[in-house]
């Protein structure tokens, strides 16, 4: 398949590089309409109030953040698309390269469901109807290409013309009519479609209800007025989005250490504050599901940690109650934030 080249050009694309003296910690996000900054802002803000400092990259999406977590010199945190993991498990046994890329990183939570948003003219009315038209379907190294790709794969739309670039790219040459569609995937609300010039004369959302999608994909819908343009509820299907982190070796090196205290210390501030992050952060967060972890996925040792009774980080934030402890075990991690949950 064309796409496993995609990996291996990404691991040129994101060396190891030498880090700087002062110990810099990074979460690779998206661009700047999505949802995964705003998640990022979230989550540095709360580092911020804590007194730590938490940078947010922008970056392409889910492809080049699962391996910029992997290669990336401190880059600790990535927000990743469900079906990019899928992609991931589902071939790295035949694939070398994407054995490179899998080693090593880790689940550290699961987040919200992300709406597969696809906006076209309204003379399309179904999937089907993209046979023979323009579609942006996002940058190379982003979950929306790789999520569109998919789709159209398993839909069999062989005849649409797709066109690889990002979402605000894509919004523009639809506005100017010069595709038919794009798709963007994106937690909803999402800032690309409140855009004033969406005419909903001229553009809605696509409805999806395929069967054939049921299988690697949840069923969702985007309500109606979550846009200016949208007056009508629409049946969508959606992504989990997930926070990935690496497996750091502590006995290694000093940075090791660093990071792997970094993805402690945000494990814990995270878990402390959730019900806050729901109250005060994007409208996402009140759907995140700690417990929903993709299957075949393993959670980091340095997650744990921050999830111990004994855990001590000097802050303001609220303790965490005793929910946790020390090596828990990954069915132990899901029993535990159930029972957290239950509180």
């Amino acid at each position: 398949m064309k796409r496993l080249f995609l990996v291996a050009a990404l691991l040129v694309l994101l060396p190891v590089v030498a880090f700087a003296q002062e110990f810099q910690k990074n979460i690779m996000t998206g661009g700047p309409n999505g949802t995964y900054i705003q998640i990022g802002k979230d989550l540095a803000d709360l580092e911020r109030q804590c007194g730590l400092t938490l940078n947010v990259l922008e970056s392409a999406g889910s492809l080049e953040n699962f391996v910029g977590v992997r290669k990336r010199a401190n880059t600790q945190f990535g927000i990743v698309q469900s079906d990019v993991l899928d992609y991931f498990k589902t071939f790295q046994a035949k694939d070398r390269e994407l054995q490179r890329a899998v080693a090593g990183v880790r689940i550290m939570f699961p987040l919200y469901n992300e709406e597969v948003h696809i906006l076209a003219r309204r003379d399309i009315a179904k999937l089907a109807d993209l046979n023979g038209r323009k579609v942006a379907i996002g940058k190379t190294a982003s979950g929306t290409f790789l999520t569109a790709s998919l789709i159209m794969d398993i839909m069999q739309l062989d005849r649409v013309e797709r066109l690889a670039i990002g979402a605000s790219e894509g919004l523009e040459k639809l506005l100017a009519g010069e595709i038919d569609a794009l798709f963007y995937v994106s937690g909803a609300p999402t800032k690309l479609f409140a855009n004033p010039d969406i005419d909903g004369a001229r553009f809605h959302l696509l409805s999806v209800n395929e069967p054939l999608l049921n299988a690697s994909y949840v069923s969702s819908t985007i309500a109606a007025g979550t846009y200016p343009f949208q007056t009508e509820e629409v049946e969508a299907i959606a992504v989990k989005a997930v926070m990935m982190t690496y497996d750091y070796r502590v006995k290694e090196n000093q940075y090791q250490r660093d990071s792997c205290k970094s993805v402690a210390d945000l494990s814990y501030l995270m878990l402390a504050n959730l019900d806050r992050l729901k109250a005060e952060g994007h409208p996402k967060w009140k759907n995140v599901d700690l417990s929903d972890l993709p299957p075949g996925w393993r959670v980091g040792d340095c997650v744990k940690k921050g999830m111990a009774v004994d855990y001590k980080l000097q802050c303001q934030s609220p303790l965490v109650s005793s929910f946790a402890r020390k090596s828990a075990t990954d069915d132990e991690y899901l029993n535990l934030l159930k029972q957290r949950l239950k509180k």
